[in-house]
């Protein structure tokens, strides 16, 4: 099995699957890709999940095993968030490649306004985007700018715990769910009384954790959690339907006070077919967008947002992927698939690109709200 996974390591796989009845497979570049040509029998299956396992009442109980989240090293390979499961009877286990080195905002290629943001003092930070798309590398990245550049204490619910982080400028204190404390509700309410400057939350799942992540930004702490929503309006959107309709306008109120920024992700396959690029939607609550969010105008955060690029470094997707585009990154129907407004996406980039061939002067950026028309 190590053979296996350090071949798949090596290749820059970024998810392992292990099923009874099938070979291994690796996900690299974001297709599946067949590392073996033998099928697992489920004694396989069975026997890599036990060795996998690091709790020895899990281990005692694997027949009845249904569902396990773990994590799982071995030097000279790497680490992997580890999740078992049951299918047809028999095992399936699926492993997340974890670096060993936390990356940093550079080294992902996020946006720099990220430094800004992960430096704010208080409110909520939130990072969005549907499985698989970097969140917890984007998480793990702003930590690491904390935690090199400012004295702070940072505690952390993890579910498993995944990057490593070791103490430099802060003192980081990582907490396993399950392992280290009953769950996240529970969790954070201690973390509260735990002297933190930054809490680091796996993912908002319930009302009860809203609650309590909205509480600590009010009290003066920053919060990063995840979330799996698209993107900004439809994470302000998702959070207030959460609560029951007699709560929503005090939620709005409230979120509009606490939620500092909104850092939503997609990754794409680049333009030469060597790994994935990022593209990131970036919103800043300025008191304009507090406003919109308060009078339930939500629709319109994103010309908003569009308009705010150059004073507080916010972008949309498709002033992202416009970028990505002109730089060679990925290709333009890579860009048009991802983006958020296709019709109007294509319609920008075919005059942004006419006005370049003929000479004219185009706006810096076609996709500001403001940029409907080129001469």
């Amino acid at each position: 099995m190590e053979t296996i996974l350090k071949a798949a390591v090596d290749r820059g796989a970024s998810d392992l699957h292990i099923k009874a009845g099938d070979v291994f497979r690796a996900r690299i570049d974001g297709k599946l890709i067949p590392l073996t040509k033998q099928a697992l029998t489920p004694e396989q299956t069975r026997a890599i999940a036990l060795k996998l396992i690091s709790n020895e009442k899990v281990k005692a109980n694997i027949d009845s095993l249904l569902d396990h989240d773990c994590s799982w090293g071995a030097p000279g390979i790497g680490r992997f968030r580890v999740n078992i499961l049951r299918q047809r009877s028999s095992f399936m286990i699926v492993m997340r490649v974890i670096p060993f080195r936390v990356p940093t905002i550079e080294q992902l290629s996020l946006p720099p306004v990220i430094e800004r943001i992960a430096a704010t003092e208080r409110g909520m930070v939130l990072v969005t985007g549907v499985t698989g798309s970097g969140k917890s590398s984007t998480m793990a990245a702003m930590m690491g700018h904390i935690n090199s550049s400012m004295e702070r204490h940072i505690v952390t619910l993890e579910e498993p715990i995944e990057f490593l982080h070791r103490d430099l400028k802060s003192s980081i204190t990582q907490r396993e769910i399950g392992v280290d404390t009953e769950n996240f509700r529970v969790g954070l309410k201690a973390a509260l009384r735990q002297d933190p400057d930054v809490i680091v939350l796996g993912e908002l799942r319930d009302t009860e954790t809203i609650d309590t992540a909205m509480k600590a930004a009010e009290t003066g702490h920053l919060l990063l959690a995840t979330v799996h929503t698209p993107d900004a309006q439809a994470t302000i959107m998702r959070i207030v339907s959460m609560f029951p309709p007699e709560e929503q306008d005090v939620i709005r109120i409230r979120l509009s006070e606490s939620l500092a920024a909104v850092v939503s992700q997609r990754l794409l396959p680049r333009a030469d077919g060597k790994g994935r690029a990022v593209a990131c939607e970036i919103m800043v609550n300025t008191p304009l967008i507090a406003d919109l969010i308060l009078n339930q105008r939500v629709s319109e955060i994103r010309d908003y947002m569009a308009d705010g690029r150059d004073q507080y470094g916010m972008q949309t997707f498709d002033q992202h992927l416009a970028d990505l585009v002109a730089q060679g990154i990925v290709t333009f129907p890579t860009a048009l698939a991802a983006s958020t407004r296709p019709a109007d996406f294509e319609l920008q980039m075919s005059m942004f690109q006419a006005a370049s061939r003929n000479g004219a002067d185009a706006p810096a950026d076609p996709f500001a709200a403001g940029a409907t028309t080129l001469t």
